[in-house]
């Protein structure tokens, strides 16, 4: 069954988004990758920003649910999922075509906050930033929107040293960092 054109278009615009930037890939080469022209992509998307703006929330939507999936995969305990999330993000910075992460690297592009595409970035972290404070308060931790955010901090160092020099194992330096962290938080409960 062929995929429709919208799926196809928002397809081809992904791939070269996240691979060769989105202020550098035209309509032009998004609708030939896509196997259709600019009027239909235009009909399925009357501009490119919210081309831009489909991609990220799609993004957002599958990368959050393979993500929650796989650290839910590797630990039972909120404590062991904490952990966990460094894993996870280890494995995605191994994959082949890692480029870093859409959000920062859109936010990147769209620096001015105001901005839809680094609004739509930005809120993709608050709701990661959101993940880890409810797993931090499941293990009684007493700020765990402070944890949350020193956690993340770590993870989007991570993800950004990965990008500069591929193969530097910042995910696992990371999550040592993050076991120290932890377990202060930890240690403040009792």
């Amino acid at each position: 069954m062929e995929n429709k054109p919208r799926d196809r278009i928002l397809q081809a615009a992904s791939e070269l988004f996240y691979s060769q930037g989105i202020k550098a890939t035209g309509v032009d080469a998004i609708a030939t990758l896509a196997g259709s022209n600019k009027m239909t992509l235009y009909k399925h998307f009357p501009s490119k920003d919210d081309l831009v703006l489909a991609f990220l929330r799609k993004r957002d939507a599958d990368f959050t649910a393979w993500f929650v999936d796989r650290v839910e995969s590797k630990a039972n305990q909120a404590e062991d999922k904490l952990l966990a999330i460094f894993d996870v993000i280890g494995e995605w910075l191994e994959i082949p075509e890692y480029r870093g992460c859409a959000f920062i690297n859109a936010a990147a592009e769209f620096p001015l906050e105001g901005n839809p595409v680094h609004r739509v970035s930005a809120e993709f972290y608050d709701r990661f930033r959101g993940y880890i404070s409810d797993l931090a308060a499941q293990c009684g931790i007493a700020a765990p929107d402070s944890l949350a955010l020193q956690l993340s901090l770590l993870v989007e160092g991570a993800i950004v040293s990965e990008q500069m020099q591929r193969h530097s194992g910042a995910a696992e330096h990371a999550k040592r960092a993050a076991s120290v962290l932890i377990a202060s938080g930890l240690s403040g409960t009792h």
